[in-house]
C-alpha cells in the first residue's frame, strides 16, 4: 500500500519548544477578584455543575471531567479542567468546529453555552488561570506558533478573554474553507492574539470587568460587535457577522475525549 504523503504546507511549519520563564502574572487587584469570583462561581454553581457532571457521564462512555495539559503563565504547564464534550477514541483534526461529528450531542450544546469551561474555576482559584486573560493553549499547537506572536505565553491564561467574544474565526477564514493546521498557526492565531493584545496591554479592572460583562451578554445571546486590528495597531469595530462555528483546539489532539 502506498503511503499518502503529508501536507507539504503542514511540514514547511517550524516546531519550536515552548521555553518557559516567569511570565507575567495578573495584578494583585485581580488576583483578588480571580479568587472571589472563583469561590463564588463554584459554590452559585455547585448543584449545576454536579447536573452536568451526570448528564456527561450518562450521554457517553468516558469520564465526566477532562483533564488536558495546556500552555500556562511563562509557557509552564498546568492540567486544565473542563467537562468532555467528545467521543472517546475517535482520531480528527487537532482543532474542531461545533459541526465537528467527534462531538456528543450534549457535548455540542455545552460548548453553545460555554458550559463545558466551568470547571475551570478551579483552575482559576488554584492560580493556573485567571478570568481574563487568553485562553490556554496546547503544547502541540504552541510549538507552531510564530516568533511574534509567542509573547502571548507570557501571560497567564484565562477563563475568557477579549478574543473569546470580541474576534470571529470566520473574519480570516472564508465559509467553507479546511481547518487545518496551517489555516489556524498562519491565519487564525495572529489576528487573535493581536485581539488578545487589546486587553493585555492595560489589563486594568476596569477592562477586566468590561470583558466579563461582555462574556455574559455574549453567552446570553447578545450580539458583541468584534474586534479588529489594523496593520498600523489602530483599533475598530467590525459590523457583526452571520454566525458561524468557531474553531477550537480538540480535547485531544488525533483522538477525541
Amino acid at each position: 500500500m502506498t503511503a499518502v504523503p503529508e501536507n507539504p504546507s503542514e511540514k514547511e511549519l517550524e516546531t519550536r519548544s515552548v521555553d518557559p520563564s516567569d511570565g507575567v502574572p495578573p495584578s494583585a487587584a485581580r488576583r483578588v477578584l480571580d479568587v472571589a469570583g472563583a469561590l463564588t462561581g463554584l459554590i452559585l454553581l455547585s448543584i449545576p455543575l454536579f447536573l452536568l457532571y451526570l448528564l456527561v457521564r450518562l450521554s457517553s462512555s468516558g469520564p465526566g471531567v477532562f483533564k488536558q495539559t495546556r500552555v500556562g503563565q511563562g509557557g509552564r504547564p498546568f492540567t486544565m479542567f473542563k467537562f468532555r464534550t467528545m467521543r472517546q477514541g475517535v482520531g480528527g483534526l487537532t482543532v474542531t468546529a461545533n459541526c465537528d461529528p467527534r462531538l456528543t450531542k450534549v457535548g455540542k450544546l455545552m460548548r453553545e453555552w460555554s458550559l463545558d469551561e466551568l470547571p475551570q474555576l478551579v483552575n482559576v482559584l488554584r492560580g493556573d488561570m485567571t478570568l481574563v486573560g487568553p485562553r490556554p493553549e496546547t503544547y502541540d499547537l504552541a510549538v507552531h506558533y510564530d516568533a511574534h506572536c509567542r509573547w502571548i505565553f507570557d501571560h497567564r491564561p484565562g477563563l475568557t478573554g477579549v478574543s473569546e467574544v470580541r474576534f470571529r474565526d470566520f473574519d480570516v477564514l472564508p465559509p467553507g474553507e479546511e481547518v487545518d493546521l496551517v489555516n489556524y498557526i498562519e491565519r487564525i492565531v495572529p489576528a487573535r492574539v493581536q485581539v488578545d493584545a487589546v486587553y493585555l496591554a492595560d489589563p486594568s479592572m476596569g477592562a477586566t470587568l468590561r470583558a466579563l460583562w461582555d462574556t455574559v451578554r455574549h453567552i446570553l445571546g447578545f450580539t458583541i460587535p468584534p474586534l479588529e486590528v489594523t496593520a498600523h495597531g489602530t483599533v475598530t469595530e467590525r459590523s457583526p457577522h452571520q454566525p458561524a462555528d468557531a474553531q477550537r483546539p480538540a480535547e485531544e489532539p488525533g483522538s477525541a475525549a
